[in-house]
């Protein structure tokens, strides 16, 4: 059983985690640069991951679980390093100065590490090829994990979409266009399945070292947008030929099969489901 969790980059996604895990009787502290405005009864800590002293001064004792969510200001290498490289290292160094060992430490990750595969299926298994240097320094950062044995778990996210993720929405209404042939897969998950996924990462009594957090259904790129435009009333995407020019991630259909087997069940199992809930919720449409 958790009863103090540290959330260490604690953004939207955690900070909704942490909310969860409080109800479930949990005492969550919260840690980013400016702390102060994050939910009660998360417990605010003011401090940078990048730098090792203001770490020392804010880190809690007796820590069971730690999730570590942060991310870089901007899509740069140097960005990415300071952000997952650094950041975690000295997260990880901190811990083990003050004689901690939390029970579980969980590194959020992405699908990106795996580099493009021309489409073909990959799992938790599979060979590690990223091509971009955020695949790159994930890849660098996951390996930090390994000293720490079974307590360590890397969770590999596919693309987050949900309340104020809303590109691919934003896309359809500006009817850029959209590479069909060859088709690029894409894999995604829904934001409210992203916390869920995590409180069952902590919770579960045995975890393996990694878990890809997708949605059962990798599709076409053009598919999910022609779907969203008539659900939209809009006109479908015109065709682009040649590679797609305006994607980080890469072709590849992710397998969820390890989580599944976890006992974890989604809400919304494929994209058509979580951005049905978003229309209907009056995200989007012709007007917006």
């Amino acid at each position: 059983m958790i009863q103090r969790l540290l959330l260490a980059g604690c953004g939207k996604l955690a900070t909704q985690l942490g909310l969860r895990r409080a109800a479930a009787g949990d005492r969550v502290f919260g840690l980013r640069r400016q702390a102060s405005l994050l939910p009660e009864p998360i417990e605010p800590l003011s401090a940078d991951l990048a730098d090792p002293a203001s770490l020392r001064a804010s880190l809690p004792a007796d820590l069971d679980a730690v999730v570590f969510t942060a991310t870089p200001g901007t899509f740069t290498d140097a960005a990415y390093e300071q952000a997952y490289v650094r950041g975690f290292g000295n997260l990880l160094q901190s811990l083990e100065n003050a004689g901690q060992s939390p029970a579980r430490v969980i590194f959020v990750s992405s699908t990106s590490v795996y580099g493009d595969t021309g489409g073909a299926w990959v799992d938790e298994t599979s060979a590690t090829q990223p091509q971009a240097f955020s695949g790159r320094r994930l890849l660098q950062a996951e390996s930090l994990l390994r000293p720490l044995g079974d307590r360590g778990v890397i969770l590999r996210l596919g693309g987050i979409y949900g309340l104020g993720r809303e590109r691919l929405l934003k896309r359809v209404r500006e009817g850029r266009p959209v590479v069909a042939d060859p088709p690029t897969y894409t894999n995604r998950i829904h934001q409210s399945d992203c916390i869920a996924v995590l409180d069952h990462l902590l919770t579960l009594p045995q975890a393996a070292p990694i878990y890809l957090g997708v949605d059962d259904r990798p599709s076409p790129m053009h598919e999910v947008l022609d779907w969203l435009a008539d659900e939209m009333g809009l006109p479908r995407l015109p065709r682009q030929c040649g590679a797609p020019g305006d994607q980080r991630g890469s072709n590849k259909r992710c397998c969820n099969r390890r989580l599944r087997g976890s006992g974890f069940s989604f809400r919304y199992p494929d994209f058509r489901a979580g951005y049905r809930a978003m229309l209907d919720q009056g995200h989007a449409g012709p007007n917006l």
